[in-house]
């Protein structure tokens, strides 16, 4: 089969965008009131429905998810040490470092790409004051084994929930875990704000706090605290309600982008789906992939490199481990002797293009190009 690379990039992700007519009427209301930012009715009608969708009693909308993860880290007061994983964006490990805390790394799930909780369990110290896990590509971290955990040694626990938006466990969903999740409303996600992010939370004692600390750390006149500014814009906010009423479609589409992949690529050795468990809600936010290089015939990086020859971008996601960052190599958390599955992972793991304009036609060609290449790999 001869094929031809793409006109245009094929890139991982694309960002949802709503009809603009859908847009016009909450902009009329923008210019009505003259009210841009500093806690609107845009933003209150989309932290509403957030709370509800995402089933929480509590929904704070921010600027971008790093400073929601910040601000949530600076709310529960962590200090000294909290867990984490290397296998992330370098906005989890970031977060901790601008609250003069130190990430211990540890290593993850082969399986899930999660946190393992038996390395977690071992690297606990007096130091120790929280976990910070990261639900990677929206499969959940084990939460009821990390509640145990933190429950027995009365740690916190933060869940970096940003590719988990819609996420549910047993029709539980994601937010109810944890003490505090960050959504990432980045443009890249399901559903976003162009920039944005939200915590939820069910202590109502944190309540004042968060909106004090998104808010200069003012409450009323008087500053309560050291707090910054985290505010969402209503034009951003104003987006994301548009946006609200394509994710269901979206996700619709996606479902079957989805079955179309593992339909075309189910039986190619050395290729590794990353699924999420069956009792599992996906948030279809990426499409993982795992290659065994020794089975498939070429590395990652290989199949990386022949994609983009056809102009198809795929990403390397998450790479490289945070925990090789000179940031944070230093550390004794992030040798490559306690973090061995990580290691593995992170010269494996691929996200192939998932959104829902992509058509079957693109699907299939993307899809003969890795069969094509395993194909000759193996009679090398």
């Amino acid at each position: 089969m001869v094929m031809t690379p793409f006109d245009k990039p094929i890139y991982t992700t694309k960002p949802l965008l709503p009809p603009l007519e859908s847009l016009i009427p909450r902009l009329q209301d923008i210019w009505s009131c003259c009210w841009l930012t500093n806690d609107g009715p845009q933003s209150q009608i989309l932290e509403k429905r957030l709370a509800e969708y995402l089933g929480t009693p509590h929904a704070y909308l921010f600027n971008n998810g790093t400073v929601a993860l910040t601000i949530a880290l600076k709310a529960l007061d962590l200090k000294g040490e909290v867990i984490t994983t290397p296998f992330t964006f370098a906005a989890t490990p970031h977060s901790l470092s601008w609250n003069n805390i130190t990430p211990v790394f540890v290593d993850i799930d082969p399986i899930s790409m999660t946190l393992d909780p038996a390395c977690i369990e071992a690297a606990i110290t007096p130091q120790t004051t929280g976990i910070l896990g990261v639900h990677v590509y929206g499969i959940p971290c084990h939460v009821e084994a990390i509640e145990k955990i933190a429950s027995h040694h009365g740690l916190k626990v933060i869940y970096d929930a940003a590719h988990a938006f819609g996420t549910c466990i047993n029709n539980t969903p994601i937010s109810q875990y944890g003490d505090i999740s960050m959504f990432s409303l980045h443009a890249t996600k399901l559903f976003h704000t162009a920039e944005g992010g939200v915590l939820t939370f069910h202590d109502e004692n944190l309540k004042k706090h968060i909106y004090s600390l998104r808010n200069f750390g003012l409450m009323g006149d008087e500053i309560s605290s050291i707090g910054t500014n985290g505010k969402l814009n209503e034009l951003q906010a104003a987006l994301g309600l548009s946006v609200f009423e394509c994710i269901n479609v979206e996700r619709e589409k996606r479902k079957q982008i989805k079955s179309y992949y593992y339909e075309y690529l189910n039986d190619i050795e050395g290729l590794h789906f990353i699924r999420e468990p069956q009792n599992v809600e996906s948030s279809y936010q990426y499409f993982p992939i795992r290659i065994d290089a020794k089975h498939f015939g070429c590395t990652r990086d290989e199949l990386c490199e022949k994609l983009k020859q056809y102009n198809i971008i795929a990403r390397r996601y998450f790479y490289p481990l945070c925990s090789s960052s000179f940031h944070y190599s230093h550390l004794a958390s992030a040798s490559s002797t306690n973090l061995p599955i990580a290691h593995q992972m992170v010269k494996e793991v691929m996200c192939l293009p998932f959104y829902g304009d992509l058509n079957l036609n693109t699907i299939e060609q993307i899809c003969n190009i890795i069969i094509d290449l395993h194909i000759n790999s193996l009679r090398r």
